[in-house]
């Protein structure tokens, strides 16, 4: 079956296009960070890494403009690395005010979420016009 598996090269052009994303994506992170104080730059990094995955995952689900490489590249690559749950929780584990952590951990996960369900809406909004409704939705 010499068609069922890529060529090595393939998968090679991807894993770099991959690195190249997380590499820009720590960057901008790391960036984030010199920015605003650390809570901050973990929580915007974050919501605004759900909101580019979700309209991502929506956006090929409703219409599939972006090609599969390219929403490896950004998803795997750029995404992942720009997010960061682990400073997120060493982050809430480090908190010593009681409502500072409270606010840690609901501002990742509720407006993170909410991000997702944003940008649902928009890629709803973007899908192109000969797109049909999916049944229903698995992303």
């Amino acid at each position: 079956m010499a068609g069922s598996h890529p060529h090595p090269l393939v998968r090679l052009e991807t894993l770099a296009l991959v690195g190249i994303g997380g590499f820009a994506g720590a960057n901008l992170r790391f960036f984030a960070l010199g920015l605003v104080p650390d809570v901050v730059a973990v929580l915007l990094v974050n919501v605004l890494g759900c909101f580019a995955l979700g309209f991502i995952a929506y956006e090929a689900q409703y219409s599939g403009i972006v090609e599969r490489k390219s929403r490896l590249v950004f998803t795997t690559g750029f995404l992942s690395s720009l997010t960061t749950y682990s400073t997120f929780a060493l982050q809430t584990a480090l908190a010593t005010d009681p409502f500072l952590l409270v606010a840690i951990v609901l501002g990742n996960y509720g407006l993170g979420f909410a991000g997702v369900l944003a940008s649902r809406e928009l890629a709803r909004r973007v899908r192109s016009p000969e797109a049909t409704a999916a049944g229903g939705e698995t992303a």
